[in-house]
C-alpha cells in the first residue's frame, strides 16, 4: 500500500516504522512547512493518507485530501466542532473517511463498556 502520512511528529514517525516493517510504502510525508506539496501530482500513486496533526490544521487537511480523491483515516483529536463540516464535505464529494479518537483495541473496548 502506498501511503501519504497528513503529520509528521511522533505519531506519524510511529505510523511509517509500523507502515514499513509491514511492508507498505511512504510516499509522502506532510508537516506544517509543505503542506502545498499535497497535490494531484504527488499523490497520483497514494493508495490512503493517515492524518495526525492536530485541532488546527486537521480538518482542512483533511478536505483537502478529499477533495484531490484520496481515502482518510484520521486519529486527530479535538477538531470535533468541525467534525459535521468535515463530514458532509466528504459526502458531496463522493470520498472515503474514517475518524477514531483512540486506534487502541483496549480504548475502544472500554468506549464500549
Amino acid at each position: 500500500m502506498n501511503i501519504i502520512l497528513l503529520g509528521y511528529g511522533r505519531m506519524g514517525h510511529e505510523i511509517e516504522q509500523v507502515a514499513l516493517d509491514a511492508g507498505h510504502n511512504v510516499i509522502l510525508k506532510i508537516d506544517k512547512d509543505n503542506s502545498d506539496d499535497l497535490n494531484t501530482q504527488n499523490i497520483s500513486a497514494a493508495d490512503v493518507a493517515i492524518e495526525f496533526t492536530g485541532p488546527d490544521t486537521a480538518p482542512d487537511l483533511i478536505m483537502k485530501a478529499i477533495r484531490l480523491g484520496l481515502p482518510v483515516v484520521s486519529g486527530s483529536t479535538g477538531w470535533q466542532d468541525r467534525f459535521g463540516e468535515v463530514t458532509s464535505f466528504c459526502n458531496e464529494h463522493n470520498g472515503a473517511f474514517l475518524y477514531a479518537s483512540n486506534f487502541s483495541i483496549g480504548a475502544n473496548i472500554l468506549f464500549h463498556l
